[in-house]
Formats: structure tokens, C-alpha cells, sequence
């Protein structure tokens, strides 16, 4: 009989990240033997840092932003593999941000999203919808919808 071992908790704090134009900051990940994907900015939280303080600073230094979070606008909870390759139930807070420009600041990211972040984009909801490779999360044009009609 194989016995299952419960899966690391990974915490993190994820920015939807709107311009003017109602586009969302989107990062494009390229991890060897796996499809490209798209995700949000954000990342796992630091041992005792609330999901807020975590926020702050991954769009800080993803982003070269520096704003408050705002309130926690969902919450997620998938099972997924990371891209150094573990298997982790995770919980996931999402915080919306508008931004006056576009203007991203990339220089901060460490060695690790320097290899695989290889590009970001601000993509309608349109796009969101309809863009040819994965997007998580998934519903990520619903959620940005529902937090602006608020």
C-alpha cells in the first residue's frame, strides 16, 4: 500500500495588477519541459509575512511598483506543481492594484524569474479569454469584472 504525503503549504500573495485601459500585467513563464503559461504577479509568502506584506512587496519587486494592495479581493486554493518542481497545495490571495502607466521595472527579479519570466504584457480581457496559451488563473477575466463593477 503507498502512503500519500500531505503536499508543503505554499502561501502567496497575487497581484491583478490594471492599467488605465483596464489591461492586466500578465508574466509569461518558460519552464523547461513544460508549455509556456501566463500568470499575475506575485509569489509565495516569506515565513511570518501576512499575505498584505507579501503583496506589497512581490509587485515591488516584479513590478518596480510601489502601492498598496488594497483589500483581498478572492482566493484560491489549487494543487499544483511549482516551477522548481514541487508538488504544493496552495493558498493564494489575490489583491487588485491600478496603476496610472504602464511602465514596468523587471530589474529586481531574482536569478530564477530572470531564466523564466521571459516576457510580460498587459493583456485586455478579451485577450484573457481567448489567449492560446494557459492563463491562471483561469477565470482571471471574471474576477477582474466582477472587482470593478463594485
Amino acid at each position: 500500500m503507498t502512503r500519500q504525503t500531505a503536499l508543503r503549504l505554499r502561501r502567496a500573495a497575487r497581484l491583478i495588477v490594471l492599467d488605465p485601459e483596464i489591461r492586466a500585467l500578465m508574466f509569461r513563464f518558460d519552464v523547461p519541459g513544460r508549455p509556456p503559461f501566463w500568470v499575475t504577479a506575485g509569489g509565495e509568502c516569506d515565513p511570518g509575512e501576512s499575505f498584505e506584506d507579501a503583496a506589497r512587496r512581490e509587485l515591488f519587486e516584479e513590478t518596480g511598483i510601489t502601492a498598496d494592495p488594497g483589500p483581498q479581493i478572492a482566493r484560491m486554493t489549487p494543487q499544483f506543481v511549482t516551477v522548481e518542481g514541487e508538488a504544493v497545495q496552495a493558498d493564494e490571495r489575490f489583491f487588485l492594484v491600478r496603476v496610472a502607466e504602464a511602465e514596468i521595472d523587471t530589474s529586481r527579479h531574482t536569478a530564477l524569474e530572470q531564466a523564466l519570466m521571459t516576457q510580460h504584457r498587459w493583456f485586455t480581457l478579451a485577450e484573457l479569454e481567448n489567449w492560446p496559451e494557459a492563463v491562471f488563473p483561469v477565470n482571471l477575466a471574471d474576477m477582474i469584472r466582477s472587482a470593478i463593477a463594485t
